[in-house]
């Protein structure tokens, strides 16, 4: 059966009370956003000694932390600022198993200098994709090191957005500290959001015995193509809803064939978890019974 989880950071609380908040919600396990109120997480102040007191205190709730999130702009076109954000990056993939998991997650990153998520003319060129492609490889060499796995997740405005270029990631890197987060949502633009089912399926077909982490959340063609956020206390990429053709809501308040999805997963990766994001603590309830009633649905 898969397992149902959600981010640590839609709920902006100290460590205890996050976890009470996600217990509460019928949740078993949890990614791992490092930004608990009563504990500091920035760059320069992980240490093995706090990631125990996260780790145990999750391990005492019997809530299991399935991954990290780490998301930032790894090839931010300031050098200085790439490497303030690669360096805290793998600051954290040091940390990984401290908390209890291998799997650490970002997405590929743009060269466009005002935003992490908008697409920048670079991020499609073969110098884009090689540079890129160092930085990936400098961070999977990390994780490997460190006993870690470092998860891919690709956006289309990235330079790792579409199926071909996953799969030319991991050709032109199979490295045993590579794996992928699977989020179907993040293949829809403007070319594909026409045909969900038929770029669920080719993206399974192509990149399902990758997969280490799912998440839950959902597409549909947006009003305007203006880069949205929302007003929540939280990480940053926890605030994102989408740049350009396509928006991205909650579970269940879009077009994405859920059952055709959760059922793909339940077919390659039985026991994956499913984590819930791009919502408010007030949607929470909502949101998790649509996949709760989803998965039972397909028996997964």
């Amino acid at each position: 059966m898969i397992p149902v989880g959600i981010f640590s950071g839609y709920f902006p609380y100290d460590l205890n009370t996050v976890i009470a908040k996600i217990k509460e919600h019928g949740f078993s396990t949890a990614q791992l956003d490092l930004s608990f109120k009563d504990m500091d997480f920035s760059a320069g102040n992980i240490t093995k000694e706090k990631c125990h007191t996260v780790r145990n205190a999750f391990r005492d709730a019997n809530l299991p932390i399935c991954a990290i999130s780490g998301y930032t702009n790894i090839i931010h076109p300031d050098r200085d600022e790439r490497a303030r954000r690669v360096g805290y990056l793998k600051e954290i993939i040091r940390h990984a198993r401290d908390c209890g998991t291998p799997y650490v997650i970002s997405e590929t990153g743009t060269y466009n200098v005002e935003s992490d998520w908008v697409h920048d003319p670079r991020n499609k060129t073969e110098e884009g994709y090689e540079e890129a492609l160092k930085v990936i490889a400098e961070l999977a060499q990390e994780a490997y090191d460190h006993g870690a796995v470092f998860l891919v997740e690709n956006y289309v405005n990235n330079v790792i957005g579409s199926v071909d270029e996953v799969l030319r990631l991991f050709a032109d890197l199979r490295h045993p500290g590579l794996g992928m987060l699977m989020d179907p949502t993040n293949y829809f633009d403007e070319t594909t959001i026409n045909d969900v089912d038929g770029t669920i399926n080719k993206m399974f077909n192509a990149l399902g015995d990758r997969i280490k982490i799912a998440h839950a959340k959902d597409c549909k063609v947006a009003e305007d193509q203006s880069e949205k956020h929302v007003a929540i206390d939280g990480p940053e990429a926890n605030t994102f809803r989408g740049a350009g053709a396509v928006e991205l809501p909650a579970a269940g308040l879009g077009i994405l064939n859920y059952e055709l999805y959760v059922d793909r997963l339940r077919e390659l990766n039985p026991n994956i978890p499913l984590i819930i994001e791009h919502l408010d603590e007030d949607d929470v309830p909502r949101a998790k019974k649509y996949v709760d009633d989803t998965l039972r649905k397909v028996g997964a």
